[in-house]
């Protein structure tokens, strides 16, 4: 029997359930504050799944939904949504077909315009064309650049206007006017500009249009603010949102997105590499949208490495939701894991690594832990398939640490691992909603996440998730508000300790840090009430080698009086931490736990 040499990997969907229950007597938690344990330096991390629209229209910032026009699939002629044609029949058709430049994604639309300038046969007002409202709106704000991208060919000159315009309102906020010759445009051309806002409207389309007869090809339109994190890609905003949660590793790409409800639907990083306009996209049916993998594996960690995060890379090993590979044919999955490692490290000399520094990254990334498929444990294949990959990468890459994702809480495995993958499907970390409750705090395990870090408000495919945001805004919900209770937990200490009490609503445990703010030592106890009444609390403290400071001590307390009470984007931060001074600091001391309450208390030693 092989036993792992870490203890859990938590990527945690967690719920905490009520209990009602009340106690009219006193809980105590004593702290032995001279003995302990160290909590592992990569304990509290993010992880990011595309799921409800969290990087595509999300957290990527490209405003155009199905930019390549391959949502529809490879058949000609296909869909085009959510692209809209501007003008009718007798003055624009628009179609697709597979003349596209680019060999991995060869639709591309087509534009036979019928109606010429302002006189005979002439244009509507504004023009004919196409327009892309992007993800349930673009978010074009006054001040701010865009820059637009496409791919134009035609059989004669071209005169295009390409606009930002409200599309509930239909005013212009930002247009600019393209003009080349049939020469010029007769093969494939990239086209770039700069638009700058005039106006606001959180609910834009961007339109190319045009007045002049003739056909025109497009493809690839893309559209990208200039305010992304570095410009990296990442919408600003959002990118924050992670960030103050100081995560030290992040896990990507899924999730069930990894494995794909069929093969055929997997995300597979090679398609996910090189320039935005050559990778193929491809359709998640496991959460039933296209994306366009412009979020894709460089991205993942490129985002991990912003973040100050260790990247923890989570590849499909040949099993789906409905088909699998048998053990005897995985060899080409394991070559493609390869790959990837060498991608994320390999010398830009190698083959893999000279792609990661042709997209602007020639040092290698700082991946050292990879997971060998999501929740596949239980799958035929999955054990054979498992040793095939652990195998390999341990042959190339002794160092890196390989996740299992079978379970060893309750026995030791029969197959080797640094680590095991340990879902915990509780529901939420805090308490939310109805579904709150029936959760268990751990003493220690080596990493914790939470999923789903992010849904847009407009596509909720789970329930619950830590950050809600449509094209302009965002709040944390309280789950996200909870989790920077733990932001400094990451290689603290965890201090033995003993909870006395008959109540079944109290969790509580205590650790010892040094701030990441301010650089001082403090003493944290978090103690959860799950019930429905005031509780009262005391904490007593032996082995403190130094006085506790009252200047300098705070209570944060996380509660609402409600148990239904959520955030929203009217108010944000109904439910949020709140600190405050703890007047009666000490190493004896008495405190009242609110109902329905998470509450952290940092001692200043």
């Amino acid at each position: 029997m092989f036993s792992t040499h870490k203890v859990f990997l938590f990527p945690l969907f967690f719920f905490l359930i009520i209990f009602q229950c009340r106690a009219d007597q006193t809980s105590t938690l004593v702290i032995d504050a001279s003995n302990g344990r160290p909590i592992p330096d990569t304990f509290f991390g993010a992880f990011f799944e595309e799921i409800n629209h969290a990087g595509a229209g999300g957290l990527w910032a490209e405003l155009v939904r199905n930019r390549g026009f391959e949502a529809g699939g490879p058949n000609v002629p296909s869909n085009i949504y959510p692209w809209s044609i501007i003008g009718d029949e007798k003055s624009i058709l628009v179609s697709t077909d597979r003349t596209s430049l680019f060999e991995r994604n060869k639709v591309a639309l087509r534009m036979e315009i019928f109606c010429h300038g302002s006189k005979h046969k002439s244009c509507p007002h504004g023009g004919v064309g196409i327009s892309n409202p992007g993800y349930w709106g673009m978010n074009i704000e006054k001040g701010k650049k865009y820059k637009v991208v496409f791919f134009v060919r035609a059989l004669g000159p071209i005169d295009l206007e390409v606009s930002f315009v409200g599309s509930d309102d239909g005013v212009k906020l930002a247009s600019t006017n393209i003009k080349a010759s049939g020469r010029y445009v007769s093969t494939w051309k990239k086209i770039e500009t700069l638009l700058e806002a005039k106006a606001t409207n959180h609910n834009s389309s961007l339109q190319i249009t045009t007045k002049n007869r003739g056909v025109i090809w497009l493809d690839q339109v893309s559209a990208m603010p200039l305010d992304t994190y570095k410009g990296h890609g990442f919408r600003s905003d959002l990118f924050q949102m992670v960030a103050n949660l100081k995560p030290k590793f992040f896990r990507f790409p899924g999730g069930c997105y990894i494995e794909g409800d069929y093969l055929r639907n997997a995300f597979r990083w090679k398609d996910t590499v090189g320039p935005w306009e050559e990778r193929p996209g491809h359709f998640g049916d496991i959460w039933d949208y296209w994306t366009d993998d412009g979020f894709g594996y460089f991205e993942g960690l490129q985002l991990a490495e912003d973040l100050g995060a260790l990247p923890v890379w989570v590849f499909n090993n040949g099993i789906s939701h409905h088909d699998q590979v048998n053990t005897s044919a995985i060899a080409p999955f394991v070559k493609e894991a390869l790959d990837g490692i060498e991608f994320a490290r390999g010398s830009p000399k190698s083959k893999w690594g000279s792609l990661r520094a042709a997209m602007g990254h020639p040092e290698p990334f700082d991946l050292r832990i990879v997971a060998v498929g999501n929740e596949d444990c239980d799958k035929f294949n999955y054990q054979g398939n498992y040793l095939k990959f652990y195998s390999a990468i341990k042959r190339y890459y002794p160092d890196i640490q390989i996740i299992s994702n079978c379970d060893a809480s309750e026995k030791p495995l029969n197959t080797p691992a640094d680590l095991y993958d340990f879902h915990v499907f509780v529901s939420e970390y805090a308490v939310w909603k109805e579904d709150a409750g029936n959760g268990t705090l751990f003493d220690i395990v080596h990493m914790v996440s939470y999923a789903p870090l992010f849904v847009n408000s407009n596509d909720r495919k789970w329930t619950p998730d830590a950050i809600v945001f449509d094209s302009h805004q965002h709040y944390g919900t309280p789950s996200y508000w909870l989790q920077q209770i733990f932001t400094e937990s990451s290689g603290a200490t965890l201090l033995n300790s003993t909870l006395q009490t008959s109540s079944s609503t109290i969790v509580a445990s205590a650790i010892e840090f040094n701030s990441s703010q301010d650089g001082k030592n403090y003493l944290r106890v978090k103690v959860v009430n799950f019930g429905n009444e005031t509780e009262n609390f005391r904490i007593s403290i032996n082995g403190l080698h130094s006085e506790v400071q009252q200047f300098g001590s705070t209570k944060i307390v996380l509660t609402s009086s409600n148990v239904m009470d959520e955030n929203s984007f009217s108010e944000p931060k109904k439910i949020v931490p709140q600190r405050v001074s703890l007047e009666n600091a000490s190493t004896d001391m008495k405190v009242v736990l609110p109902p329905y309450s998470v509450t952290s208390f940092d001692l200043l030693k």
